[in-house]
């Protein structure tokens, strides 16, 4: 009993998050999505062989970037409540995704899939800053 007594925690922390909260944002995701946009503009006005095979291998990394940094808000930092208060957020991510994936950006080199994706990102990036905000 006494042991007990001394080993248990003298103070308690709580997190909404893995680690100390401003290392998420949908930035990240922006940026290579912004990235992805301009590789397939940069596609469509040079038709040099090389340099296209080389801009579609980039922009298929980025792409998958964006994925990266989608999935770790959607699963690290949005938590239930915000589902609750956001129900649209799954859906949201989901077509986000899958806009960045094989039948988005990754598989096209059409610009206007990567802005497609940009507007998802945009609107993700509202329902997180309200809720950072009212953290």
């Amino acid at each position: 009993m006494r042991l007990s007594r001394i080993l248990r925690p003298r103070l308690e922390a709580t997190a909404h998050c893995d680690l100390p909260c401003g290392v998420y944002d949908p930035a990240q995701a922006r940026i290579e999505a912004e990235s992805v946009k301009a590789i397939q503009e940069k596609y469509q006005s040079n038709e040099d062989p090389d340099f296209r095979s080389r801009a579609i291998e980039i922009k298929e990394q980025r792409s998958d970037l964006v994925k990266h940094h989608l999935w770790v808000l959607w699963t690290d930092y949005f938590k239930p409540p915000h589902f609750e208060k956001y129900p649209q957020l799954h859906e949201l991510f989901n077509k986000a995704t899958k806009a960045a994936g094989a039948t988005g950006t990754k598989g096209s080199n059409d610009p206007a899939t990567g802005q497609q994706l940009l507007d998802y990102i945009a609107e993700i990036d509202k329902i997180f800053w309200e809720t950072k905000n009212a953290a």
